[in-house]
Parts: C-alpha cells; structure tokens; sequence
C-alpha cells in the first residue's frame, strides 16, 4: 500500500511539474479588444511573456530598460516580448493610454483575471517567463536596474 501511494504522489507530482512548464491554453484581449488564443503565438523563436500592471512602478521600470534596448538586441538574437498587464476590469482602461504614452514596441495583452498569471505559478508582479516551443524554460520574479542584462542571456542562451 505504500508504494502504491508513493508512486501515485509521484505520478501526480511529474504531472504538475508537466503541466507547469507548458504555456496554457488560454485567451487574453489584446489593447484593441481583439481576443489572442496563446495558443496561436509563435514561440518557435524565444518568447518573453512580461507581466507587470500599471500600478507596479518596478514593472514599468523594468519595461522601459528593456524598451530601451529591444531594437539592438532583436539585432542580436530573434525574440519578442509580450507585456501581460494584470490590470484588473477597474483599471484596465489605464493600460493602453500608458504603453502609448511610453512607446513600447511590443504587443500588449490583458490577463484581467489573472488566468494566465495564476496558470504560471506567478504570485507578484513583475514576473517574467521565457518560452521556446510552447516550453516555459525559464521564470524570473522582481526587478532591480541591470536584471535586464541578465534577461538578454537568457535569451541568447534559449535562442541558440
């Protein structure tokens, strides 16, 4: 009996850890209000899921530096980013007034009831995944000036 219940903890455990490194399947609006299936983005190239929300100062801190930087290192390697904003329905009307003030160049999309961010084990904003082929590869929490750098690796060493 207990090696049953063991290998059932561990087939449930394998299955969670599977489940948890796969991007959901899931619908989010984009700023325009046109529906995105996840599950139509490309991720064959390396593909940065950014989640931030308006009133988070380090997400938009973290956006901007890499904002800064997105067109020399598209130069470098093939990659986009997606900023995921958590903004619930109350201030979600803030989002795209925001990007447009600050002149991000990626898509933007809209998890207002944090389906996509709960489906990622994200507890705080910012949080940040890397996807390659449908595969979350990589996870990062939190921001302080320079973890940019440390994400263009990343990036560089999933694109290879």
């Amino acid at each position: 009996m207990k090696s049953f219940l063991l290998t059932l903890v561990l087939f449930f455990t394998l299955l969670q850890i599977n489940a948890q490194s796969t991007l959901p399947q899931l619908s989010l609006k984009d700023t325009q209000g046109k529906s995105i299936d996840l599950s139509e983005i490309d991720t064959s190239t390396v593909t940065v899921f950014s989640f931030w929300a308006t009133w988070c100062v380090p997400c938009i801190n973290e956006l901007d530096a890499i904002n800064d930087e997105y067109i020399d290192w598209q130069d470098e390697t093939d990659f986009k980013i997606i900023a995921v904003s958590i903004d619930d329905t109350r201030t979600s009307s803030r989002v795209a007034p925001l990007v447009n003030g600050k002149g991000w160049e990626y898509q933007v999309l809209l998890d207002t009831n944090q389906d996509f961010m709960r489906a990622v084990n994200a507890t705080t904003v910012p949080f940040l995944i890397i996807v390659k082929n449908n595969k979350i590869v990589y996870s990062h929490s939190g921001y302080t000036p320079g973890s940019e750098i440390e994400l263009l690796e990343k990036i560089k060493e999933f694109a290879n």
